[in-house]
């Protein structure tokens, strides 16, 4: 019986660790979340799949040069519930996208919303970044 339990702890010991990095994937380590920014462009493609619903478009930077984004939200289950669906994009729609981009300079985001050529604004699902903690630090009235 000792035995058993032993076994059955250490496998749940290394499952725990092994699933570590799926966790890290799904946090906001990779975005600047300092910084949002808001762009007006033409839809390429609409992705509406697991594990990400993926929106590509095209928009002309400060130099006047069409740059091709990719910006990122939940899976389409979650967005269902912000009024997301299948058919909220085609090619050719323009959008204004605010999203907070990757801290390397790419040309990818992750979605905060969308206002779509009638007005409507989609909200997206941006995972807040929480503060650190410092137990020195005196709390904030």
């Amino acid at each position: 019986m000792k035995r058993n339990f032993l076994v059955f702890f250490a496998l749940g010991i290394g499952v725990s660790i092994l699933s570590l990095p799926l966790s890290a994937h799904h946090g906001n380590a990779a975005y600047d979340t300092e910084k949002k920014i808001t762009l007006k462009g033409t839809v390429t493609q609409w992705f509406w799949a697991n594990p990400h619903c993926v929106l590509q478009f095209d928009a002309t930077d400060d130099s006047g040069q069409l740059v091709h984004w990719g910006a990122e939200t939940e899976n389409p289950t979650t967005m269902t519930h912000s009024g997301w669906t299948k058919t909220s994009f085609k090619p050719g729609d323009e959008v204004t996208v605010t999203m907070i981009t990757v801290k390397n300079g790419k040309p990818i985001g992750r979605i905060v919303d969308v206002v779509l050529p009638n007005g409507q604004k989609l909200a997206g699902r941006v995972i807040p970044q929480l503060p650190s903690y410092n137990p020195e630090d005196p709390p904030k009235q």
